[in-house]
């Protein structure tokens, strides 16, 4: 039988009205119940798999023969093992086609990249005939076309001739530490793979990307101009001011030579560029116009003896990767600094490898694992540093024609390697008169497409803040250096996350005439207030971080709304409900906030009230005493429900619900439903 409790409110003859409130009682004491109790080491292990493994790689492991583990292990760690024995030879042509293609764009990028990097160009090639042969083994895209990349590429070459610093000559110190910084790359990103620990990148968002891409773009295509006007006596700083300054402190020894070509032929595959755009079934042209480019000058030069009038690429070295073990420097003064560029030039290639990877991955429909493309680029660059290779990442414009192509497996990126690997062999002597103002022709067009002022725009109606992210990482990179760009752009993200954490988002909310549905009265004016109830949401976790801006805040709730002009016999605010359906977990920072916050409401007669919280948070309301200190019934599963629990204990001509009256028994109606009473 249920007990009945007597109330100030009621009468003593009034049983039935008792009874309601009795029910009402014990369905509100029922609702929210506490989660299972779990040990030290459950909590533990459920944290750390949730953290560390939130998609479960290991769950179709379950249940399968031993020997049928084994070789599924074996494919999660090597795909190819997984796609190869499924291979159709359907796609063999595809696939080809789609080599042959790519390679005709990487082999000029590849000689142009590494000239970024200030590293020979016979490196570049290096690195476009390896580092794909390793990721078709490891990777999981079908579609990423791996190679050196310009942003990484002047990344890397700019960390490391300031850590050199100018007065440095010796091409040998500079190669060495570019392998290192390679190698140590590959093993931060081999670790953050293998650990799980793929969130970190996470830390510099979409507009800091966009504005420190946008500024190393503006940088490296004013460094260009080197190259395109001829000058010989050139900055070694990266900053837009002194790139100018340079540019224009002596016309006089502009190259009218190299102008004229670098005009012709930027032209050229500027218009490539637009007529694949304007009609996808001519991509190809765009994929072959830098080599097409490459070929024509040289030739020209070649027929004209103009290489007593340019700069060339001179002799490339023939033969496949030579070892570059000895190269590696693991002790000494620079390890420090390698280390320290291979971290900054890791997380920018698993950036862009990363979100090329899934925009390709999402146009076919297949996903693809962000931690094994971290273990796989690891692999690569940690193999490619002890081979001759610098930095790798997968490029967008490379993977652009490798998708327009046709390609169907990671077999293109094998076919890509394979004809990098016949130049190097035979191909090398024929790059002997190429000018470098092709090479800088190649790089300018490459990255202009990087500047996107629309997107900059877009960023700006979005989010403000996100857009002085993006702008400051653009000037950082502009007028200072690429390290304080990217400085900036981490630690204004870092910025707007701590800011959301600490001033998290609230509302007041109002019942939606007609429902059971409670929103935010800044978003729905029509919504309707509770006579005498105050809702509040919390939209976020409750931590030592933000509980004292959440008290004041619910402090200036009150002081409003007990300030604000009341209708005709509308009683003073009695209750104050706080909405926890988006506060997934409190600290005890948070708990004593609500201690306080319960202690300061009984003095002025305000009844606190909890509504819908999780089962991390009433868990640890329970294990902090706060249920005891509240009590049971003032916490409700919906805040429906508290509203109406709350509208009962008022005086009967103010137990209002929409501004019309609400019975008992339209209560009891309302209750028996949703309880199973």
């Amino acid at each position: 039988m249920v007990q009945k409790e007597s109330h100030d409110h009621v009468n003593d003859t009034d049983l039935d009205n008792v009874e309601v409130i009795s029910i009402k009682d014990q369905v509100i004491s029922q609702a929210v119940q506490r989660p299972p109790a779990k040990s030290l080491l459950q909590t533990f292990s459920t944290t750390s798999k949730e953290t560390l493994f939130p998609d479960d790689p290991f769950r179709h492991f379950r249940n399968k023969p031993s020997h049928r583990q084994a070789i599924m292990l074996m494919q999660y760690f090597f795909p190819i093992l997984d796609w190869l024995p499924k291979y159709k030879l359907g796609f063999l042509k595809n696939d080809f086609i789609a080599g042959i293609t790519t390679a005709s764009l990487s082999i000029p990028q590849g000689i142009a990249y590494a000239k970024l990097a200030n590293l020979p160009p016979v490196v570049g090639l290096y690195s476009c005939f390896l580092p794909p042969m390793v990721y078709a083994i490891f990777g999981s895209s079908r579609d990423l076309a791996v190679g050196p990349a310009a942003v990484i590429s002047i990344v890397l070459g700019t960390l490391i001739r300031e850590d050199l610093g100018p007065e440095v000559t010796d091409p040998r110190a500079h190669l060495s530490l570019a392998f290192t910084s390679t190698f140590f790359a590959g093993l931060f990103q081999f670790s953050l793979g293998f650990l799980r620990l793929g969130f970190v990148i996470d830390f510099l968002s979409h507009a800091a990307t966009v504005g420190f891409v946008a500024g190393v773009a503006v940088a490296v295509c004013l460094q260009q101009m080197r190259g395109i006007l001829g000058i010989q006596n050139f900055t070694k700083k990266s900053d837009v001011v002194s790139v100018l300054h340079s540019i224009f402190r002596d016309p006089a020894h502009w190259n009218w030579r190299t102008v004229v070509i670098g005009i012709c032929f930027l032209t050229f595959l500027l218009g490539m560029r637009q007529i694949s755009k304007r009609n996808k079934k001519l991509f190809w042209l765009s994929a072959i116009a830098p080599v097409t480019s490459v070929f024509l000058a040289t030739v020209c030069v070649f027929a004209t003896h103009a290489n007593e009038h340019l700069s060339i690429v001179g002799q490339l070295r023939k033969g496949i990767n030579p070892p570059s073990f000895k190269e590696l420097h693991l002790t000494g003064p620079l390890v420090s600094k390698a280390m320290k560029n291979g971290v900054i030039v890791a997380i920018i290639g698993l950036m862009e490898a990363i979100a090329v990877g899934r925009t390709f991955a999402s146009i076919k429909n297949y996903h693809i694992d962000g931690n094994k493309e971290m273990i796989a680029f690891g692999m690569v660059n940690m193999t490619g540093s002890c081979m001759s290779c610098y930095i790798t990442t997968g490029a967008m414009s490379r993977t652009a024609v490798n998708n327009s192509a046709g390609c169907k497996t990671s077999l293109s990126c094998i076919f890509m390697a394979l004809i990098v690997m016949v130049t190097l062999l035979a191909l090398t002597p024929l790059f002997h008169y190429t000018p470098n103002v092709i090479l800088s022709v190649i790089i300018f067009s490459a990255l202009i497409t990087l500047i996107d002022p629309v997107e900059a725009y877009h960023i700006w109606k979005v989010d403000k803040i996100d857009f002085l992210a993006c702008l400051g990482a653009f000037l950082g990179v502009c007028f200072q250096s690429i390290q304080l760009g990217l400085l900036i752009a981490v630690a204004i993200s870092i910025g707007k996350i701590l800011l959301h954490v600490s001033r998290p988002h609230t509302a007041t909310l109002g019942k939606i005439a007609g429902t059971s549905i409670y929103r935010s009265i800044e978003q729905y004016p029509k919504a309707v207030r509770i006579p005498g109830v105050l809702i509040v949401r919390i939209d976020a976790s409750i931590y030592f971080s933000n509980s004292n801006y959440i008290r004041e805040r619910l402090t200036r709730y009150i002081e409003e709304e007990q300030g604000r002009d009341k209708l005709p016999g509308e009683s003073a605010l009695k209750y104050l409900i706080l909405d926890l359906t988006p506060v997934m977990s409190i600290d005890t920072s948070g708990i004593h906030a609500f201690v306080e916050i319960h202690r300061a409401l009984k003095a002025s007669d305000i009844q606190l009230v909890l509504a819908n919280p999780g089962a991390e948070v009433i868990e640890r309301l329970h294990r902090g005493g706060f249920v005891d200190i509240l009590g049971q019934r003032w916490i409700s599963l919906t805040v429906d429900d508290a509203v109406h629990y709350c509208s009962m204990q008022l005086p009967r001509d103010n137990n209002v619900d929409n501004h019309e009256d609400v019975s008992e028994c339209d209560v009891i109606v309302q209750i028996i439903p949703k309880f199973g009473l």
